[in-house]
């Protein structure tokens, strides 16, 4: 894509220059108290302008370590861009970090000062924030400031900066003009699924260079807008972000999943990114409703899924669909697919999804639906790497890297990465980053994969998750448990099995479709689960689905045992991390007794 204009040295400078140019009344939406306001391109360089110069008057330095802990809204991307500004670092903290990890991150980036958007998040993070020795805490929301003696609130630094704006226009130029390609923009704290969290620095070029080569691949439009749910505090939503910027496409802020079905139908967005969790929510809630209605309604949702699904292995394929076919999607599309595509706002061009795998089933779906899911691949250390194209969308793969993006994999399978989006390195760990690089400058991803004769790039699982049975075969349980998870009866699955002869799965049972496949215990909602977690007939309906689930493996993959747990994985248990990935060896000693079960009954 190319837009005829210089592009700037510095990520703010980008953003701003794009949003200045595209002149937007709309570039940032957000609903408060049932009501969508927007917020106009002016406006959002205006405040960025006003929260820089404020951070400027309170000492903060090129360089300097500047931490955002908040949910997603507008006000993250203002201060973001402002610390960028400066030439000083954004150090983002997820609003689910348990309070240990918040202060570990501060002291390690050696943060001087604090953003948090209101009570709620600060009351999470507090024992985690008190002990450090901060400058300042500076809240979003003005009714929280209490919260804390000594702080000040988003709003009186945006009008100290304002004034001093007003007073001489030419200091915020000066500031930003000085910001160089290689100067460090951001340190993001890797989740840690081993050890202690790591602190993967950026630099403006990585950003910029990420940007461009992804806007000239895709096709993101001016005339696009879309809905952010995924954290800003992630790489992913990060880099979209500023591909949105760049691109002059609306933005519309979701501060979580809860509201993601409501925002799709008013916000109607035509790009979103997503990850697969979102997915497998949104399908099993489309086959409860298709197939509650009962008899011919659900015989047709039934069908039209099985021609849809058909359909899009036909197009996937670059097969020809037989006629008789084309005529029944036609149908299918009409009676069944358009109300599915209305449910996500009715004119999506395409998502896209990353973090984690999507199995096959969910994507040919969702193809036959009319609805396209670009898988892409990207880690902290990297930016994104590859996705999909709209008009070369391979299922089970994560696309084609963007250009200037070298990928390759070697000897033992494990995917390389070398350009200009790669870290810099890991923040006061030159030991760690020197490991994680070959002598030319490839970054080692740690991720299992193949490429195709046509350079698509398929991950097949994590280096460190594959794990070895008894006979000596490898499992890469990510594969297994995206089969799984097409379950209707599975809302989340983890299988375990080093060592031993056969995989067995541990899995959160989806409670509703429970309740609608077996009598409900007649007890409170905890021990219902308990109650059914144990029932051997709860446990043999799971099991039944996921053998058929597992049944195209090869024979030593596949998952014959189940165990079903009451409680979900999660981040304050201590299994998932921040950016909702599992942690292997904590389930793995958790619930050591239980899988010894397993295997002890498996006979």
């Amino acid at each position: 894509m190319n837009h005829n204009v210089e592009v700037p040295a510095s990520v703010p400078g980008m953003c701003l220059e794009a949003l200045a140019r595209h002149a937007k009344e709309d570039a940032l939406c957000l609903k408060k108290e049932g009501l969508w306001l927007r917020i106009s391109g002016d406006a959002f360089i205006a405040r960025v302008r006003a929260v820089a110069l404020g951070l400027s008057s309170l000492g903060v330095r090129k360089g300097d370590r500047v931490a955002l802990l908040s949910e997603n809204r507008p006000d993250w991307s203002v201060v973001d861009l402002a610390i960028l500004s400066l030439g000083a670092v954004n150090v983002p903290i997820y609003t689910t970090q348990a309070p240990d990890q918040v202060r570990f991150i501060l002291e390690d980036s050696g943060a001087r000062l604090l953003f948090v958007s209101g009570k709620k998040v600060f009351r999470h993070a507090r024992p985690g924030v008190d002990p450090v020795a901060l400058e300042n805490v500076i809240f979003f929301d003005t009714d929280a400031a209490s919260a804390r003696e000594g702080s000040l609130t988003l709003f009186e630094l945006e009008q100290r900066g304002a004034e001093l704006d007003r007073a001489g226009p030419e200091a915020f130029g000066r500031v930003l003009n000085s910001v160089a390609p290689a100067d460090l923009a951001t340190i993001i704290y890797t989740s840690g699924t081993t050890g202690e969290p790591k602190g993967v620095m950026l630099t403006h070029e990585a950003f910029a260079s990420n940007v461009l080569t992804i806007s000239s691949a895709l096709p993101i439009r001016p005339s696009d807008i879309a809905l952010s749910v995924l954290p800003l505090s992630h790489i992913f939503e990060r880099v979209v972000f500023y591909v949105f910027c760049w691109n002059g496409v609306s933005v519309a802020y979701a501060p979580s999943f809860d509201v993601v079905g409501e925002y799709l139908r008013e916000v109607r967005p035509t790009i979103m990114t997503a990850v697969p969790r979102l997915f497998e929510k949104v399908f099993h809630k489309i086959v409860k409703k298709g197939t509650s209605a009962g008899g011919w309604r659900s015989g047709l949702f039934n069908w039209a899924l099985g021609v849809g699904q058909r359909y899009a292995e036909h197009v996937d394929r670059g097969e020809t669909v037989p006629p008789l076919l084309e005529i029944q999607q036609e149908v299918a599309s009409r009676l069944v697919f358009s109300k599915w595509r209305e449910g996500v706002g009715g004119r999506l061009r395409f998502f896209v999804s990353g973090g984690a795998a999507l199995s096959p089933v969910l994507s040919y779906s969702f193809l036959g639906a009319g609805v396209k899911i670009l898988q892409g691949y990207g880690m902290t250390e990297t930016c994104i790497v590859s996705a999909n194209r709209p008009e070369d969308n391979r299922v089970g793969s994560v696309g084609l890297p963007f250009p200037g993006v070298e990928v390759r994999v070697d000897a033992e399978g494990e995917i390389l990465v070398r350009g200009p989006n790669l870290m810099s390195g890991y923040y006061n760990h030159p030991a760690e980053t020197a490991a994680v690089f070959t002598e030319d400058g490839w970054f080692k991803t740690g991720d299992v994969g193949r490429m195709d004769e046509r350079g698509h790039l398929y991950i097949t699982d994590r280096k460190k998750e594959l794990f070895k049975l008894s006979n000596g075969k490898y499992v890469a349980p990510q594969l297994v448990e995206s089969l799984i998870k097409q379950s209707q009866y599975v809302s989340q699955v983890v299988v375990v099995g080093a060592g031993r002869k056969q995989p067995v799965a541990l899995i959160v049972p989806d409670w509703e479709a429970l309740s609608s496949a077996l009598p409900t215990p007649q007890a409170e909602e905890h021990t219902q689960r308990v109650a059914w977690s144990r029932s051997a007939e709860a446990v043999k309906l799971v099991q039944r689905d996921v053998s058929q689930l597992t049944a195209p493996l090869a024979d030593y993959e596949r998952v014959r045992r189940v165990a079903l747990l009451p409680e979900d994985f999660s981040i304050d248990g201590g299994e998932l991390t921040p950016t909702l990935k599992v942690k292997r060896r904590v389930i793995d000693e958790k619930y050591s007794g239980l899988i010894e079960e397993i295997y002890n009954g498996a006979g």
